[in-house]
């Protein structure tokens, strides 16, 4: 899981940006199991990623792929702080 603080004045392009590399990871990679994103509802700047990968090869993958290091490049000056937190699946289901 990622938990961002994106500068407020660039938030719709971080969000356009971040869009686009959830499309592309997911389409992309088939060891990106579910790329999800949020925002704190009273603090649309603060933005949380659930991240799921195949195993630990997939991640590291992930982070060489051109798209993900494109996302990294080009919002490297809206993100203000981040956070990696790593956590452990009790349940995941969807529908």
């Amino acid at each position: 899981m990622a938990e961002l603080e994106i500068d407020p004045a660039q938030l719709d392009a971080y969000n356009a940006l971040l869009a686009e590399e959830i499309e592309a990871s997911v389409r992309l990679e088939p060891g990106v199991l579910m790329l999800h994103a949020v925002a704190l509802f009273e603090a649309p700047e603060k933005i949380r990623l659930l991240e799921v990968y195949a195993d630990e090869n997939a991640y590291q993958a992930h982070l060489a792929t051109p798209h993900f290091q494109k996302y990294k490049m080009l919002t490297a000056s809206m993100v203000r702080a981040l956070r990696l937190v790593p956590v452990t699946p009790i349940l995941m289901s969807a529908k």
